[in-house]
C-alpha cells in the first residue's frame, strides 16, 4: 500500500473519530443539562468532573480537526503540483477513472 493511500486512510479514520467525538460531546452536554436539577453533592461532583472532561475533549477535538485540515491542505498542494508537473499523466489517470466509472454505471443498469 502506498504512503498516500495510508495517509488517506488515516485522514478518513481521523475524520470519523472527530465526528464520533462531536456526537459524544453533544450527548454528554445534553445529559448534563438534563441532570442539572438533580440534587446532592455526588451528582454535583460528577457534573463538574464531566464538564471538565468535556472541555478537554473539545480542545482535543479542535486540535484533531486542525491537524486533518492541515494534512488535507498539504495533500491538495502536492496533488496540484503533481498535476502541473505531469499534465498528460493526470489526464490519462482521469480518463481511466472515468472509463472505469462509466463501465460500473453501465453494468448496474
Amino acid at each position: 500500500m502506498s504512503t498516500k493511500a495510508v495517509n488517506s486512510a488515516y485522514d478518513v479514520s481521523k475524520q470519523k473519530l472527530a465526528s464520533d467525538m462531536r456526537a459524544v460531546v453533544a450527548d454528554a452536554e445534553e445529559l448534563l443539562k438534563a441532570t442539572a436539577d438533580q440534587a446532592g453533592e455526588k451528582a454535583a461532583s460528577l457534573r463538574e468532573r464531566a464538564k471538565a472532561n468535556l472541555a478537554v475533549a473539545k480542545v482535543r477535538l479542535e486540535e484533531a480537526e486542525h491537524a486533518v485540515l492541515e494534512r488535507t491542505k498539504v495533500a491538495a498542494k502536492a496533488t496540484d503540483e503533481y498535476v502541473h508537473d505531469n499534465p498528460w499523466q493526470a489526464v490519462g489517470v482521469a480518463a481511466g477513472v472515468g472509463l472505469l466509472l462509466g463501465m460500473l454505471i453501465g453494468r448496474s443498469r
